[in-house]
């Protein structure tokens, strides 16, 4: 399928994406428990600057603000009827930054977790996500967006749920998880299980990989076992600006600039070709990320001592593969910040 992104991905090396949602929208007046996306339609000029902002810091993709844009992510705000409105608009908004950018600038619909749990575990059927994810899909398609982007999803019915819906839009995308719990994700997914989900589904993304997580040493970690598959498909790293800590009742990413400068150079090493950041990615942030990429070409690939010793200890011994016992299952969901 020709589109944008497999375009822009056959002239580049590596392309950039952008920062965090939620930490750049809380840090322009947004109050936690208020839905991001009402803000695409009640506060656009907030909305456009989010996405310049990605743009002026050298980012080549960035992310529509339509995170929770399912009805049953809007349901909680009443705005279940909204699906259509709040998507297109955020891919408007998006489409009408990136059109002004003065060369290729990529708009990635985003597409968070429903934030139901799926069946067998749960009691969301595979239909009913399907027909959620369609719905948001379309909005997005026809708001412009170059491509969906799937991300910070644990369950692998939900992965394959979304997929589906993106063949029933007609649109490219993107898959990213969260493997937030001791290398894997919530539901128990490793890396290597991510590259034969990605494998074995009718329409595969165009590209695949991680975002969120614990912290930039980890997500390389998790980098690092996708390409031990030997996958071809781009891979995708976009990781949090460091460790999150509660700072005088607030929550705070503690990565700087040139840590994440130096997360983008390991990352592209590691194997990634679509680099970015997630929660307390600043444009501070995309800017040092811009220059460690233009600065030199990729290298070799790095060892898990060097990228500890670079960013800082993992959290959890294990990258979740090998002999180690699954964790429990969790229930638990999140919004991207």
């Amino acid at each position: 399928m020709t589109n944008a992104l497999s375009t822009l991905l056959e002239t580049v090396d590596v392309i950039l994406a952008d920062g965090a949602t939620g930490t750049n929208l809380f840090n322009m007046g947004l109050q936690s428990g208020d839905a991001p996306e009402l803000w695409n339609v009640d506060a656009p000029d907030k909305i456009r600057a989010l996405y310049q902002g990605s743009v002026d810091a050298g980012s080549d993709l960035f992310l529509t603000n339509t995170f929770g844009g399912t009805s049953a992510r809007l349901k909680l705000h009443d705005a279940q009827n909204r699906v259509a409105e709040l998507n297109r608009i955020g891919a408007e908004l998006g489409r009408e930054v990136a059109d002004k950018a003065g060369r290729p600038v990529i708009v990635a619909g985003s597409v968070g977790p429903t934030g139901e749990i799926m069946q067998p575990v749960g009691s969301l059927s595979h239909s009913e996500a399907v027909e959620m994810f369609h719905e948001q899909a379309e909005a997005l398609k026809a708001g412009g967006a170059d491509v969906l982007w799937l991300e910070t999803i644990s369950a692998p019915e939900e992965f394959r749920a979304a997929a589906e819906a993106f063949a029933l839009a007609d649109m490219p995308w993107c898959g990213t998880m969260s493997f937030d719990t001791a290398g894997r994700t919530m539901m128990g997914v490793t890396s290597s299980d991510l590259v034969t989900i990605v494998e074995t589904l009718p329409n595969p993304p165009v590209a695949f990989g991680a975002n969120c997580g614990t912290g930039a040493s980890d997500i390389l970690r998790t980098v690092l076992g996708f390409a031990a598959q030997g996958n071809e498909r781009p891979l995708i790293s976009k990781g949090n600006a460091g460790i999150p800590k509660y700072v005088d009742g607030h929550i705070h990413y503690d990565g700087t600039p040139e840590l994440m400068g130096l997360y983008a150079a390991m990352a592209r090493d590691a194997g990634a070709t679509i680099i970015g950041g997630c929660c307390g990615t600043m444009p501070a942030h995309l800017r040092e990320m811009r220059a460690a990429l233009d600065a030199g070409p990729r290298g070799e690939r790095p060892t898990l001592d060097q990228i500890t010793s670079a960013l800082g200890p993992f959290t959890s011994a294990s990258d979740g593969t090998g002999d180690d016992a699954a964790p429990e299952r969790r229930t638990r969901r999140r919004r991207r910040a």
